[in-house]
């Protein structure tokens, strides 16, 4: 057997708490096996086909107005955050509050010109996933979930790094819910990334280009004036992979992470290489936590990620956890930590 069934438990890194049903994935075509039976036998919520194109919201629109429902229980640093927003006139990331319901809306900008136009470019417009990603964490934290994925204490002294931030649709709704935030993507991206954490974040101002400090420093890599906690860097994971293993420490120095997000960045074979060696230079041994969240396309790319990925074996032992349907939608999540070699 390849899976082995997992009580709750307390996740050994980072914030995430593993669900029940939680199995540990030691085999590719195993685990790839069990997530397309098991998507081949859902039915669609809404009764239609279950066909959903490449998993774009909508990428017709300039501009992508989205609303998450939060519940009706709101965290008290979402309140004094959304009060400070509401000062300032024509901020689009603002909280509607009423006795049936509380939302948060976000106004993003897409560059559907660049999707068309750019050969490689899928993150200029918003993916459903992490539309519907957002909505899963916000839900389970403002609500005060018995068992949420994420542990809510944890996550507000985590310092969260994505990788292919696309739009930055992440970075402005979990920021309020963090310690800090990393946005990060090719440079192509940045300044639509820019564009709408200043639409949708008042406080935010990109900082300066400055010589970044060590990975393994607890100092910011922002200036000072930039208080939104949030921060948009360049990384392209090829140059990263193409950089020789002894100089990537000074050229792509940051903060220690705590959770490194990827989510729907698994598309293209070719980047895949790249794609992990990215995440297994940020993964520090025994702190970071990794989650992946894909939406099942093919096959054969869902098994070469996880096959490379168990193939890791760099400065520590890799252990992956598959985490079950505990959201709805063509999705499959996994957790990863390494640790130190004995």
């Amino acid at each position: 057997m390849s899976s082995l069934a997992a009580p709750l438990i307390p996740s050994p890194y980072g914030p995430i708490r593993l669900p029940p049903g939680s199995t540990v994935v030691t085999d590719a075509d195993e685990e790839v096996f069990l997530l397309y039976t098991d998507l081949a036998a859902r039915k669609p919520v809404d009764g239609s086909t279950g066909f959903r194109g490449l998993g774009y919201a909508d990428p017709h629109k300039d501009t992508l107005v989205l609303e998450f429902n939060i519940g009706n229980t709101l965290d008290s640093s979402l309140s004094e955050s959304s009060a400070k927003k509401k000062s300032r006139k024509g901020s689009a990331h603002r909280v509607k509050e009423n006795e049936q319901e509380r939302t948060i809306t976000i106004e993003l900008a897409q560059d559907k010109t660049a999707l068309r136009s750019r050969k490689g470019d899928t993150g200029s417009v918003v993916w459903r996933a992490s539309v519907d990603f957002a909505q899963f964490v916000l839900s389970q934290y403002h609500t005060r979930a018995p068992n949420p994925l994420f542990d809510p204490v944890a996550l507000r002294n985590a310092h969260v790094f994505e990788l292919g931030a696309g739009t930055g649709l992440l970075g402005i709704v979990l920021s309020n819910i963090v310690a800090r935030y990393t946005v990060t993507d090719i440079e192509p991206l940045v300044p639509l990334i820019t564009k709408n954490l200043s639409l949708n974040l008042p406080r935010f101002s990109q900082p300066k280009p400055s010589p970044r400090r060590s990975k393994h420093s607890n100092t910011s890599s922002s200036s000072s004036d930039n208080s939104a906690n949030v921060t948009a860097e360049v990384l392209d994971w090829i140059t990263l992979h193409n950089a020789p293993a002894a100089s990537r420490e000074k050229l792509f120095a940051y903060p220690p992470v705590d959770l490194l997000l990827i989510v729907d960045c698994i598309y293209h074979p070719s980047l895949l290489p790249s794609l992990l060696t990215t995440i297994n230079f940020l993964t520090t041994p025994e702190r970071t936590a990794v989650f992946v969240m894909v939406e099942l396309r093919a096959e054969d790319v869902v098994r070469e990620f996880l096959e490379r990925w168990l193939n890791l074996s760099s400065d520590g032992d890799w252990q992956i956890w598959s985490i079950g349907r505990i959201m709805d939608g063509p999705y499959a999540m996994w957790v990863g930590w390494k640790r130190h070699r004995q």
